[in-house]
């Protein structure tokens, strides 16, 4: 009796010690949070640093004088976005597109589709799922709105089935409708081949102005927008960049042949690049949501300070992102690819672009943040904007002004724009054959500083 008492009162003690708060303020606990460096990503420690000309300004442009400031930290991804995952973009519009249109029309088709067995070599194999059948979510959220036949928070593209993009394969007369509206007319094809219509590649999102919003008191639905981008990449670039030159070699091959896989992509406007954020962070989340993740930050371009503050890789008020002042190793060799000399652009073993990993990283183990193709950043260019920008995260981006800043240089520039405090811009409509990006994404948790290695 006396071991059973001893088992009772162990027991109620235990029960007492794990009943709850026991009307505390113990606060609400959310999900366990461990931060995870995204593939492809390296970790820059937040901190201050000197930014602008710390050198002579030689074009006397002005525009970068010195000013400390603060960031915070950040993922950043390792090399420019390349060829391959650009294309991944692309692919996925493309099908979710294709996708849609083929259940648009397998509804309005009638029968059951795949929910219901399907019939078998149909356009109904394609049809919508139905998400109150409770199926599990797909990391394939669709965020395509063409028509009044697709609501997304009833309806789910079916994503089982593979598109047949071969004629002969085509199993009834309305796929071979809908894939008509998606290649060009015969009288705009050439050589044999169908091609398709790249305009119809158009990403759909929705982004609220949160900085307009926290300043008004007004209804929030106002600074809400929804923005539709062509992502298909300019390709002509390559011709219309340059007069009395012979490029169509790269402007038929550069963004889709696995020879270029791992080159950075070009031709790709300010507006497709933050649209290729948005889809980034769309994917990422989708797929923590089907496991019961929380969800990451937003991918995002960088802002100008955070731009050169990797740049600089940790070396105050160096020239280049290896310090510099010079453009060539102790061996003689360039240390980025741009136009050495007096215009001999092949001088530095490259005479477009090269590998987005060619050469020794920076510091923070990144690549060509001078040279190679110049970068997008999130803020718009006004000359005089070092005077009143904030010495905290310092950002400027005005929706009225079309100019967007690029920074690092390019392989067709000299080397003053590689230079880290040397800025440029281009109108956000923009593309350019030397002209890419690299995305950025918040760090989330216990803040990181100088004084700690990164992760």
């Amino acid at each position: 009796m006396k071991k059973i008492f001893l088992l009772i009162t162990i027991a109620s003690f235990l029960a007492s010690c794990n009943s709850g708060p026991q009307g505390q303020l113990v606060g609400a606990k959310g999900k366990k949070w461990h931060p995870v460096k995204p593939y492809g990503m390296t970790e820059v420690p937040g901190g201050s640093f000197i930014m602008g000309k710390a050198d002579d300004d030689i074009a006397g442009l002005n525009n970068a004088p010195t000013k400390t400031v603060t960031v915070r930290s950040f993922y950043m991804d390792e090399t420019e976005i390349t060829n391959s995952e650009y294309r991944q973009f692309v692919k996925w519009v493309r099908d979710s597109i294709v996708r849609q249109k083929l259940a648009e029309a397998a509804e309005l088709g009638g029968g059951g589709g795949e929910a219901d067995g399907g019939n078998g070599g149909s356009i109904q194999d394609f049809a919508f799922k139905n998400s109150a059948q409770g199926d599990d979510e797909t990391t394939e959220t669709p965020y395509q709105q063409y028509s009044i036949h697709y609501d997304p928070t009833r309806q789910r593209l079916n994503w089982d089935p593979e598109i047949l993009w071969a004629t002969a394969d085509y199993p009834d007369q309305d796929y071979v409708a809908v894939m008509d509206e998606v290649f060009l007319p015969a009288d705009q094809s050439y050589n044999g081949e169908r091609l398709m219509d790249v305009t119809k590649f158009e990403y759909s999102y929705k982004t609220m102005d949160i900085e307009a919003a926290a300043r008004s008191n007004g209804d929030r639905s106002q600074f809400i927008n929804e923005q539709k981008v062509q992502v298909y990449p300019d390709t002509t670039v390559w011709i219309k960049d340059f007069s009395y030159s012979y490029n169509e070699p790269m402007h038929n091959d550069y963004f889709w042949h696995a020879a270029y896989d791992d080159y950075p992509v070009v031709g790709v406007s300010w507006t497709q690049a933050k649209a290729f954020c948005n889809w980034r962070t769309l994917l990422h989340n989708g797929y923590r949501k089907s496991k019961g993740d929380s969800n990451v930050n937003t991918y995002r371009l960088p802002t100008e300070p955070e731009w050169e503050y990797a740049a600089r890789g940790g070396l105050e008020s160096a020239t280049y992102p290896w310090g510099g002042p010079y453009a060539k190793n102790d061996r003689g060799c360039f240390l980025a690819n741009f136009k050495p000399l007096r215009g001999d652009y092949a001088a530095d073993n490259a005479l477009y672009t090269v590998e987005a990993d060619s050469y020794e990283p920076n510091d923070y183990n990144l690549y060509n943040m001078a040279g190679n193709v110049a970068e997008w950043v999130d803020s718009s260019y006004d000359a005089g904007s070092y005077e009143y920008y904030s010495s905290m995260n310092p950002n400027v981006n005005d929706k009225k002004n079309k100019r967007k800043v690029v920074r690092g240089g390019s392989w067709k520039d000299v080397a003053y724009f590689l230079q880290v405090s040397s800025r440029d811009y281009e109108y956000a409509d923009s593309a350019r054959s030397y002209i890419g990006f690299r995305t950025v994404q918040d760090y989330l948790g216990s803040e990181v500083d100088l004084n700690q290695p990164p992760r």
